[in-house]
């Protein structure tokens, strides 16, 4: 599968309220304004950048019990799931600019509806599993897997507008990769629905070659089917990517960033990419802001053929024969 054959849809989703930090709606702005578009072209991908979204600001959004901002939540993930869904509908790999991880709601709803066979892997720091009911920060960017996961349709209370997300993945179609900080009720949650996850532990014991290999047979073993990557930049160590809202130390090193995107690219099914939490006004210097912008650009074009040992086609060195 050669870069020229992808065609990306890019849309951008400046959006802060899942979590209390100002900052990560400029997300969008940081990576567009670094180059991303066009670095994506210059290796022959075909993007089609649909601009930020717009989200409204939603009057009298007042809390459902600790749950904070959730109409402007619900709001959000509904336009960017209409979106998404019309980018996957165009045939278009569809790449997600956060913004806040609250927002892979609506990334994922809006490509299971066209792709409803999807699988998910999640790089992050964290599970982002609680549910409305066991968070105890009430920060949505920390609940969003909770709100499509079948098994917990009925762990979940009617929080207002969430009306519209029906649940689209199983158990069994996630994988999580990177995780070091996981709050008791959702440790409950991914041992009670056997969810299979790779924390650093498992990372630095396997080396990231065997989680990967293991993720494609768990996820892809059965059957070749579509693939939703989930990237929160915070599932990398903070010496990668420290402008984030929530960075835990011992993560991803950018090498095995850069191993995930790369081998997820190898297996041509990658469908959906959402790319989240950078956080400018975080960097503690203008240096860490580029450090975590030139990280995520990485990761990102790893996701469509940039190799670290180079890219050539045959048209730009021809090897003939000697006469």
């Amino acid at each position: 599968m050669s870069a020229k054959s992808i065609n990306i849809g890019l849309v951008g989703a400046p959006f802060s309220k899942g979590q209390p930090r100002g900052g990560v709606e400029e997300g969008p702005t940081v990576l567009r304004k670094a180059g991303l578009v066009e670095k994506l072209k210059d290796q022959g991908c075909d993007v089609k950048d649909y601009g930020d979204l717009h989200f409204p600001v939603v009057p009298n959004d007042t809390p459902f019990q600790i749950v904070k901002n959730p109409r402007s939540v619900g709001k959000a993930n509904e336009q960017l799931a209409a979106m998404v869904a019309d980018v996957k509908t165009s045939g278009r790999t569809s790449v997600v600019l956060g913004g806040d991880h609250s927002l892979a709601i609506g990334s994922i709803s809006g490509h299971a509806r066209v792709h409803p066979d999807l699988c998910v892997i999640w790089v992050d720091a964290h599970t982002d599993i609680n549910t409305p009911e066991t968070t105890t920060s009430g920060n949505l960017h920390g609940q969003p897997v909770s709100f499509l996961l079948k098994e917990l349709k009925g762990m979940i209370p009617d929080v207002p507008g969430f009306s519209w997300v029906t649940p689209c993945i199983s158990a069994k179609d996630i994988v999580y990769i990177g995780l070091r900080d996981v709050d008791p009720g959702e440790h409950y949650i991914l041992k009670k629905f056997g969810i299979k996850y790779f924390s650093m532990s498992e990372v630095d014991k396997m080396g990231i070659g065997k989680v990967m290999e293991e993720t494609f047979s768990y996820l892809l073993g059965r059957k070749k089917r579509p693939i939703h990557l989930s990237f929160d930049v915070d599932g990398m160590d903070p010496s990668v990517t420290p402008a984030t809202g929530t960075p835990v130390q011992g993560g991803l090193s950018y090498r095995e960033g850069l191993y995930i995107t790369e081998e997820i690219y190898k297996t041509g099914l990658l469908s959906g990419l959402d790319i989240m939490e950078v956080n400018p006004s975080l960097g503690k210097t203008p240096e860490e802001v580029t450090r975590t912008v030139n990280a995520a650009i990485g990761v990102t074009q790893a996701c469509f053929g940039v190799a670290r040992e180079g890219n050539h086609t045959e048209a730009q060195y021809p090897i003939r024969a000697p006469k």
